[in-house]
């Protein structure tokens, strides 16, 4: 069944106008505005003693009590020295609607404390309500939504109930398509804060003359997990005899599992700091195949390790393969894999233009903000060392959020000053998550800023036509992750795919966003569900949002 939510249609004369010349992209920052204003508690402010203090936190977008308003999770982390259970890791702000969030943590059910990091959302028990997975240093968590409600299921689940690991970015997926979301995790540093080196005591943990935290380089490696679905909110550790240990450790941060190779069946692509990122490749049966260096997404076109950070999935050249952005270190480029054939990658990061701004990066993302069907580039930024700013170094610790216009032939144009102070001004920033928040059907960008409020941004720019497309899984997995679009309209072909994971230690809103530009129908849009049957819808309005459900038919207006 395919549902309609209308929006209104625009004149031909104003499509006429967008036609000859493109529109000024603005974004505002109503975080003020709308009241949601917290303060992001991670780590000291200017002077940090240990890396936990600098990794910072992310976001979600997802309606949690599906009351048809999409809600806003934070994370937060802690203070060295701070009382055990004196912060929240978490801040739940539920939507009112008409701009009002209340802050329910508490009420929810989320009650955690600790170094968080990295959340994702999914619906591992298909009982019609997101769930949700909170990474941690220490001991990664699982929570059961029943809703509107949350438990920790963690116990009950079979993961993991004392570690010293670092949990990082999280992905949920459905690796084995048996219709029950698994679960990835990264993990960053087997860090132990009692024994950590002080800043300067090694070669390592000095940079530019600064005595800086050390690590990650010099301290332990971890290993990524892999845990697959029992059913019945149950989980089996199979990172070993699925191949996700073989290529040993890493320093694991941003995670994304989508189908590189059109096959079918996702696959998972790990941003790792300082060490080869990694492309699991899914060979059907159970078991994944690591294959980043010659597949050619492991290092920088010139073969050099990077740090990787967070990480984005589109189709950016439209060729109808998933390419791979990953943000990268200060003074490093940002990494743009354009996907050749399915199995091999080319990084155009330099030819693309995106080599103007060497900030230090962390969520990114593409999203078609002039809508004019290319997917554009937006990337949070800020420094790792807050020293910097007592040096007299070209580095800054806050640093402007980037915006790269999508040119359609290849290159990207570094738009941020054009497009507006809110994305200027220099912010400490880490996460990065877009889905709707006020109910119009156009993404907002919420930022989480290190000890700083957060940053939403509002995308003021003259609308041109759009579609935003919503799925429920009925033998899929109840979540749709994993689905697969191709929409053609006017001559112009467009693919994307509900991403598991994704950006940096974020969850974007579960649907897809198309812009349409000057094209007044959609001419046929190719639905590949998570399992495997395709759909095909012919003719549909635009300038609404669509919603479909496996196994029923598309229903014209």
């Amino acid at each position: 069944m395919c549902h309609y939510r209308r929006f209104a249609v625009l004149p031909s004369s104003a499509l006429l106008l967008l036609a000859l010349a493109p529109p000024r992209i603005s974004f505002t920052d109503v975080s003020q505005s709308w009241s949601l204003r917290p303060t992001i508690i991670y780590g000291a402010i200017d002077n940090k003693q240990f890396l936990i203090e600098s990794t910072g936190v992310g976001a979600a977008i997802f309606d949690y009590d599906q009351d048809g308003k999409n809600d806003l999770l934070v994370l937060q982390g802690s203070r060295l020295g701070s009382p055990p259970n004196s912060i929240p890791s978490v801040l739940l702000f539920h939507n009112e609607g008409n701009g009002k969030f209340q802050e329910t943590a508490q009420q929810a059910g989320l009650t955690a404390s600790g170094w968080a990091q990295g959340v994702c959302a999914g619906d591992y028990d298909n009982d019609g309500f997101p769930d949700l997975l909170i990474t941690f240093y220490g001991v990664t968590r699982l929570f059961h939504n029943d809703h509107g409600r949350f438990s920790d299921d963690t116990p009950r689940s079979g993961l993991p109930t004392s570690s010293n690991r670092w949990g990082a970015g999280c992905a949920f997926t459905d690796y084995d398509r048996d219709g029950l979301l698994d679960i990835f995790v990264s993990n960053y540093v087997d860090f132990d804060l009692r024994t950590a080196p002080k800043p300067g005591s090694l070669p390592e943990c000095i940079w530019k003359d600064l005595p800086i935290m050390c690590g990650p380089k010099g301290l332990p490696m971890a290993h990524n997990a892999l845990y697959r679905n029992l059913g019945n909110r149950r989980f089996e550790d199979v990172s070993a005899k699925a191949g996700i240990l073989k290529p040993g450790g890493r320093y694991g941060l941003g995670v994304a599992a989508a189908d590189f190779n059109n096959d079918g069946w996702p696959d998972i692509y790990v941003a790792c700091d300082q060490t080869p990122s990694l492309l699991y490749q899914n060979q059907k049966n159970g078991v994944f195949v690591e294959r980043a260096v010659e597949a050619g997404v492991a290092f920088d076109r010139n073969g050099r390790t990077q740090a990787g950070m967070g990480v984005a999935i589109g189709d950016f050249d439209s060729n109808g393969l998933l390419d791979i952005a990953k943000t990268n270190f200060s003074g490093e480029l940002p990494s743009l894999y354009l996907n050749e054939d399915g199995e091999f990658f080319r990084d155009t990061a330099e030819s693309a233009g995106l080599g103007v701004n060497l900030f230090l990066g962390w969520g990114i993302a593409f999203l078609d903000v002039d809508e004019d069907t290319h997917p554009d580039l937006i990337l949070a930024n800020g420094h790792f060392y807050p020293e910097v700013e007592q040096a007299q170094l070209a580095d800054r610790y806050r640093q402007p959020t980037l915006l790269y216009r999508n040119n359609g032939n290849g290159r990207f144009t570094d738009i941020t000053k054009q497009a507006g102070p809110a994305l200027s001004t220099p912010k400490a920033s880490r996460g990065l998550a877009i889905g709707d928040l006020d109910g119009d059907a156009r993404p907002e960008i919420v930022i989480v800023n290190m000890n700083e409020p957060l940053t939403i941004l509002q995308n003021q720019t003259p609308r041109a036509n759009w579609t935003r497309l919503r799925f429920t899984g009925k033998r899929s997995n109840r979540s749709a992750i994993g689905t697969r679009v191709t929409l053609q309209s006017t001559g112009r072909t467009q693919t994307a795919e509900l991403i598991g994971g994704g950006s940096y230690f974020s969850q974007n809103e579960l649907a897809l966003y198309f812009g349409l530009h000057t094209a007044t129908r959609i001419d046929k849009l190719t639905i590949r569900w998570p399992l495997g049957k395709i759909q095909e819808c012919r003719n549909l309005p635009i300038n609404q949002t669509l919603s479909f459900t496996e196994d029923e038919a598309c229903v014209a207006p």
